[in-house]
């Protein structure tokens, strides 16, 4: 990485990379050598910077790198042999996109919770601001292979999500994590999509149209320079940075080995709030979501009841419950004697007093009006039910 590499695109906003910006260039070098996740390499950047670990790199000789086995230095040294920054800034200035890393006005600071396995920097395609949305943003990822339910249930949470001011961040993957990113477009809402490959490249190819959507209204972020492919490593240590961007995630119908589990695993170790959509007992796409479930994980069903969970003080959901039903409005005494009565044939007061402990007169004006509230009917000297009284839709929440 000379000098002569050092020149032209845009970086960031507004500011072009100059021979200057050694540091910048050397990260963005160095997306090319070490993987996302390397913790070894995160040491090294937080020990030495990245432009003095670009030089270890390339320097001759073992042990320029502390834990660096003659391997993997020659692993290392082969990639930098082929990383140009300048070639990778004008790919991404191409796809009207940017890069940034730690120390930016645009970097999210809660990825420095990831400790020595926070990305090295962040290639990013669309105009949002990506510190700004990750303040208010909620992960919704779940099977891909999902149910016509997780897919509706999904979709709901990413269009209720955005309709309430959060942004969807997911991984643009089929199945759950396509059904949020489209809900959150339905309803003209904020979606970011975390890709495990280079931020120009559409996999899969089948959401070509869906990724473009989200580049155009949206974000794409990833962590691998322009052109890069995705293996099934790097999905697994991308869910890493959805879990740390975002204040929580939901995880939509999940199996027991499911990335989706990393991603809210992940969630829980770095304190952020973790939440799954159950689904039917039977069903082994739900067997990972109870699981989490049983773990600690908060069951959520709706928008209103995510955000209740990552919001501010006072973002309730409302209450929940069932239709206020006649029998619901009485007053306890009044109640208990209704209740003594049987469910056929009739009853004399004394006999409705002693069951209900009540005394005769009070049972008896209280018949009086329940007669007149339409629940009894006298026959002769005793009370029974009306036919209304009996009927399902007086009967109790608690099916008395």
């Amino acid at each position: 990485m000379g000098q002569d590499r050092a020149g032209g695109p845009e970086s960031g906003r507004g500011r072009v990379v100059g021979p200057g910006d050694a540091e910048r260039l050397a990260r963005i070098a160095l997306t090319r050598v070490i993987e996302p996740g390397d913790e070894r390499g995160g040491r090294w950047l937080r020990e030495f910077g990245a432009r003095e670990v670009w030089d270890r790199i390339n320097a001759p000789g073992a042990g320029a790198l502390p834990g660096a086995t003659p391997r993997r230095l020659a692993g290392y040294r082969a990639r930098a042999a082929g990383a140009d920054p300048r070639r990778d800034l004008e790919a991404v200035t191409a796809a009207r996109g940017r890069f940034i890393c730690p120390g930016d006005l645009e970097w999210p600071t809660q990825l420095d919770d990831l400790g020595d396995a926070r990305p090295i920097g962040l290639w990013l395609r669309g105009a949002p601001d990506l510190r700004t949305w990750a303040v208010r943003s909620v992960a919704v990822v779940g099977a891909r292979a999902c149910t016509p339910y997780g897919a509706h249930m999904a979709a709901a949470l990413g269009s209720g999500l955005a309709e309430r001011g959060w942004v969807v961040v997911s991984g643009a993957a089929f199945g759950i994590d396509g059904a949020a990113h489209r809900g959150a477009l339905a309803a003209g809402g904020a979606t970011v999509a975390v890709l495990a490959c280079g931020v120009d490249v559409v996999y899969p190819r089948g959401h070509a149209e869906l990724i473009g959507r989200i580049a155009e209204q949206g974000l794409i972020v990833g962590e691998l320079p322009p052109g890069d492919h995705p293996t099934p490593s790097r999905f697994v240590l991308r869910n890493r940075v959805i879990a740390a961007l975002t204040r929580g995630t939901v995880v939509v119908e999940a199996e027991h080995r499911s990335g989706s589990l990393v991603t809210a695993r992940c969630a829980q170790r770095l304190s952020r709030h973790t939440m799954g959509v159950p689904g039917p007992a039977t069903s082994g796409l739900s067997a990972g979501v109870h699981e989490l479930l049983r773990q600690g994980a908060v069951l959520v069903t709706d928008a209103d009841e995510t955000v209740e969970l990552v919001g501010d003080m006072g973002e309730l959901a409302p209450p929940r419950r069932g239709p206020v039903l006649p029998r619901d409005l009485l007053d306890p005494v009044s109640a208990r004697i209704l209740e003594a009565l049987p469910a056929r044939g009739s009853a004399g007061p004394a006999r409705l007093a002693r069951d209900a402990g009540t005394a005769p007169d009070e049972t008896l004006g209280r018949l009086y009006g329940l007669h007149a509230l339409g629940f009894v009917e006298r026959h002769g000297d005793n009370w029974r039910l009306t036919p209304q009284a009996i009927h399902r839709p007086n009967m109790r929440r608690d099916g008395t």
